[in-house]
């Protein structure tokens, strides 16, 4: 039976991974490239293992749930071209962390695990080809599909204060989000209740990005900034794409599956604990 007390281990040890390493009990693992990041790993309690060892990489993945958050690149998932596919069948589970990109825009319809994927941008092809090839290697991986993330230090509380705030507005544009931490409880949970297939984690509110940045500017009480349209705003190639999408995403298998409820439903309530951890730690 899965617990907490079983290893963990976290190829690319990024922000959403690393929040699940806050919350579990056991040993947990990671792959690394660089001193700096061995450095930071090891003051954080986490084993680091080079991506250059194999062996060593491949011993300290057998047994442990496998967390695959390293984006693909042009030759697909890097965890999977280094440890090698005989080697993460040996894992206790695989949790690959993919995009709700790969269902491209649905003009704000809904999406479901069992949607057809249609990618449209190279970063989401690339995302589901990496899907197909996990599920080709370990039919019973577990994809997690995540839309847009936020959480302490990168919310729409640090664009205000650093000026890159803009409340752009496209007519019926609407963007599904989740916390960071509500991302680390729903892996655990699902990890926890061995749960196989396509799984969302995401908030119960897609909600038009301009709302999320006139919210944050009301808890911080400052001048939110004007209303831009869309086509005069001044974005970057890869903004400009995610404005290309539309979608909202439900949460309801992951629930069923393993029991897990957000704790921010919305981003009202995760803006708040943001902002409120914030002030306990200034305090």
């Amino acid at each position: 039976m899965t617990d907490t007390s079983d290893p963990l281990f976290l190829f690319g040890p990024g922000y959403s991974a690393l929040k699940l390493a806050d919350i579990w009990s056991g040993p947990v693992r990671a792959s690394v490239r660089s001193e700096a990041k061995r450095g930071e790993l090891e003051a954080a309690n986490l084993v680091p293992f080079p991506i250059t060892d194999i062996a060593e990489l491949q011993a300290a993945v057998a047994g442990a749930h496998l967390i695959v958050s390293a984006p693909p690149g042009e030759t697909g998932c890097p965890a999977l071209e280094v440890i090698g596919a005989n080697a993460v069948r040996r894992a206790a589970s695989i949790t690959y962390l993919s995009t709700t990109g790969v269902y491209g825009d649905r003009r704000g319809g809904w999406v479901a695990e069992w949607t057809e994927p249609s990618p449209k941008t190279e970063r989401a092809k690339r995302r589901r080809k990496a899907e197909l090839a996990w599920q080709a290697v370990v039919p019973e991986a577990r994809l997690v599909r995540l839309p847009g993330i936020y959480g302490p230090g990168r919310s729409a509380f640090d664009r205000l204060r650093n000026g890159r705030a803009q409340r752009i507005v496209k007519a019926g544009q609407v963007f599904s989000r989740i916390h960071v931490d509500d991302i680390a409880s729903g892996l655990k949970a699902l990890i926890l209740a061995e749960a196989k297939g396509v799984f969302h984690l995401c908030d119960e509110m897609a909600a038009p990005p301009q709302d999320v940045i006139t919210y944050a500017a009301e808890l911080l009480q400052i001048d939110p900034g004007p209303l831009i349209a869309f086509e005069a705003a001044e974005l970057s190639d890869m903004a400009r794409g995610f404005y290309s999408e539309c979608k909202r995403v439900t949460n309801a298998r992951a629930k069923a599956a393993s029991g897990w409820r957000p704790r921010y439903p919305t981003y009202r309530e995760g803006l708040q604990a943001i902002l409120e951890a914030e002030r306990q730690t200034k305090a």
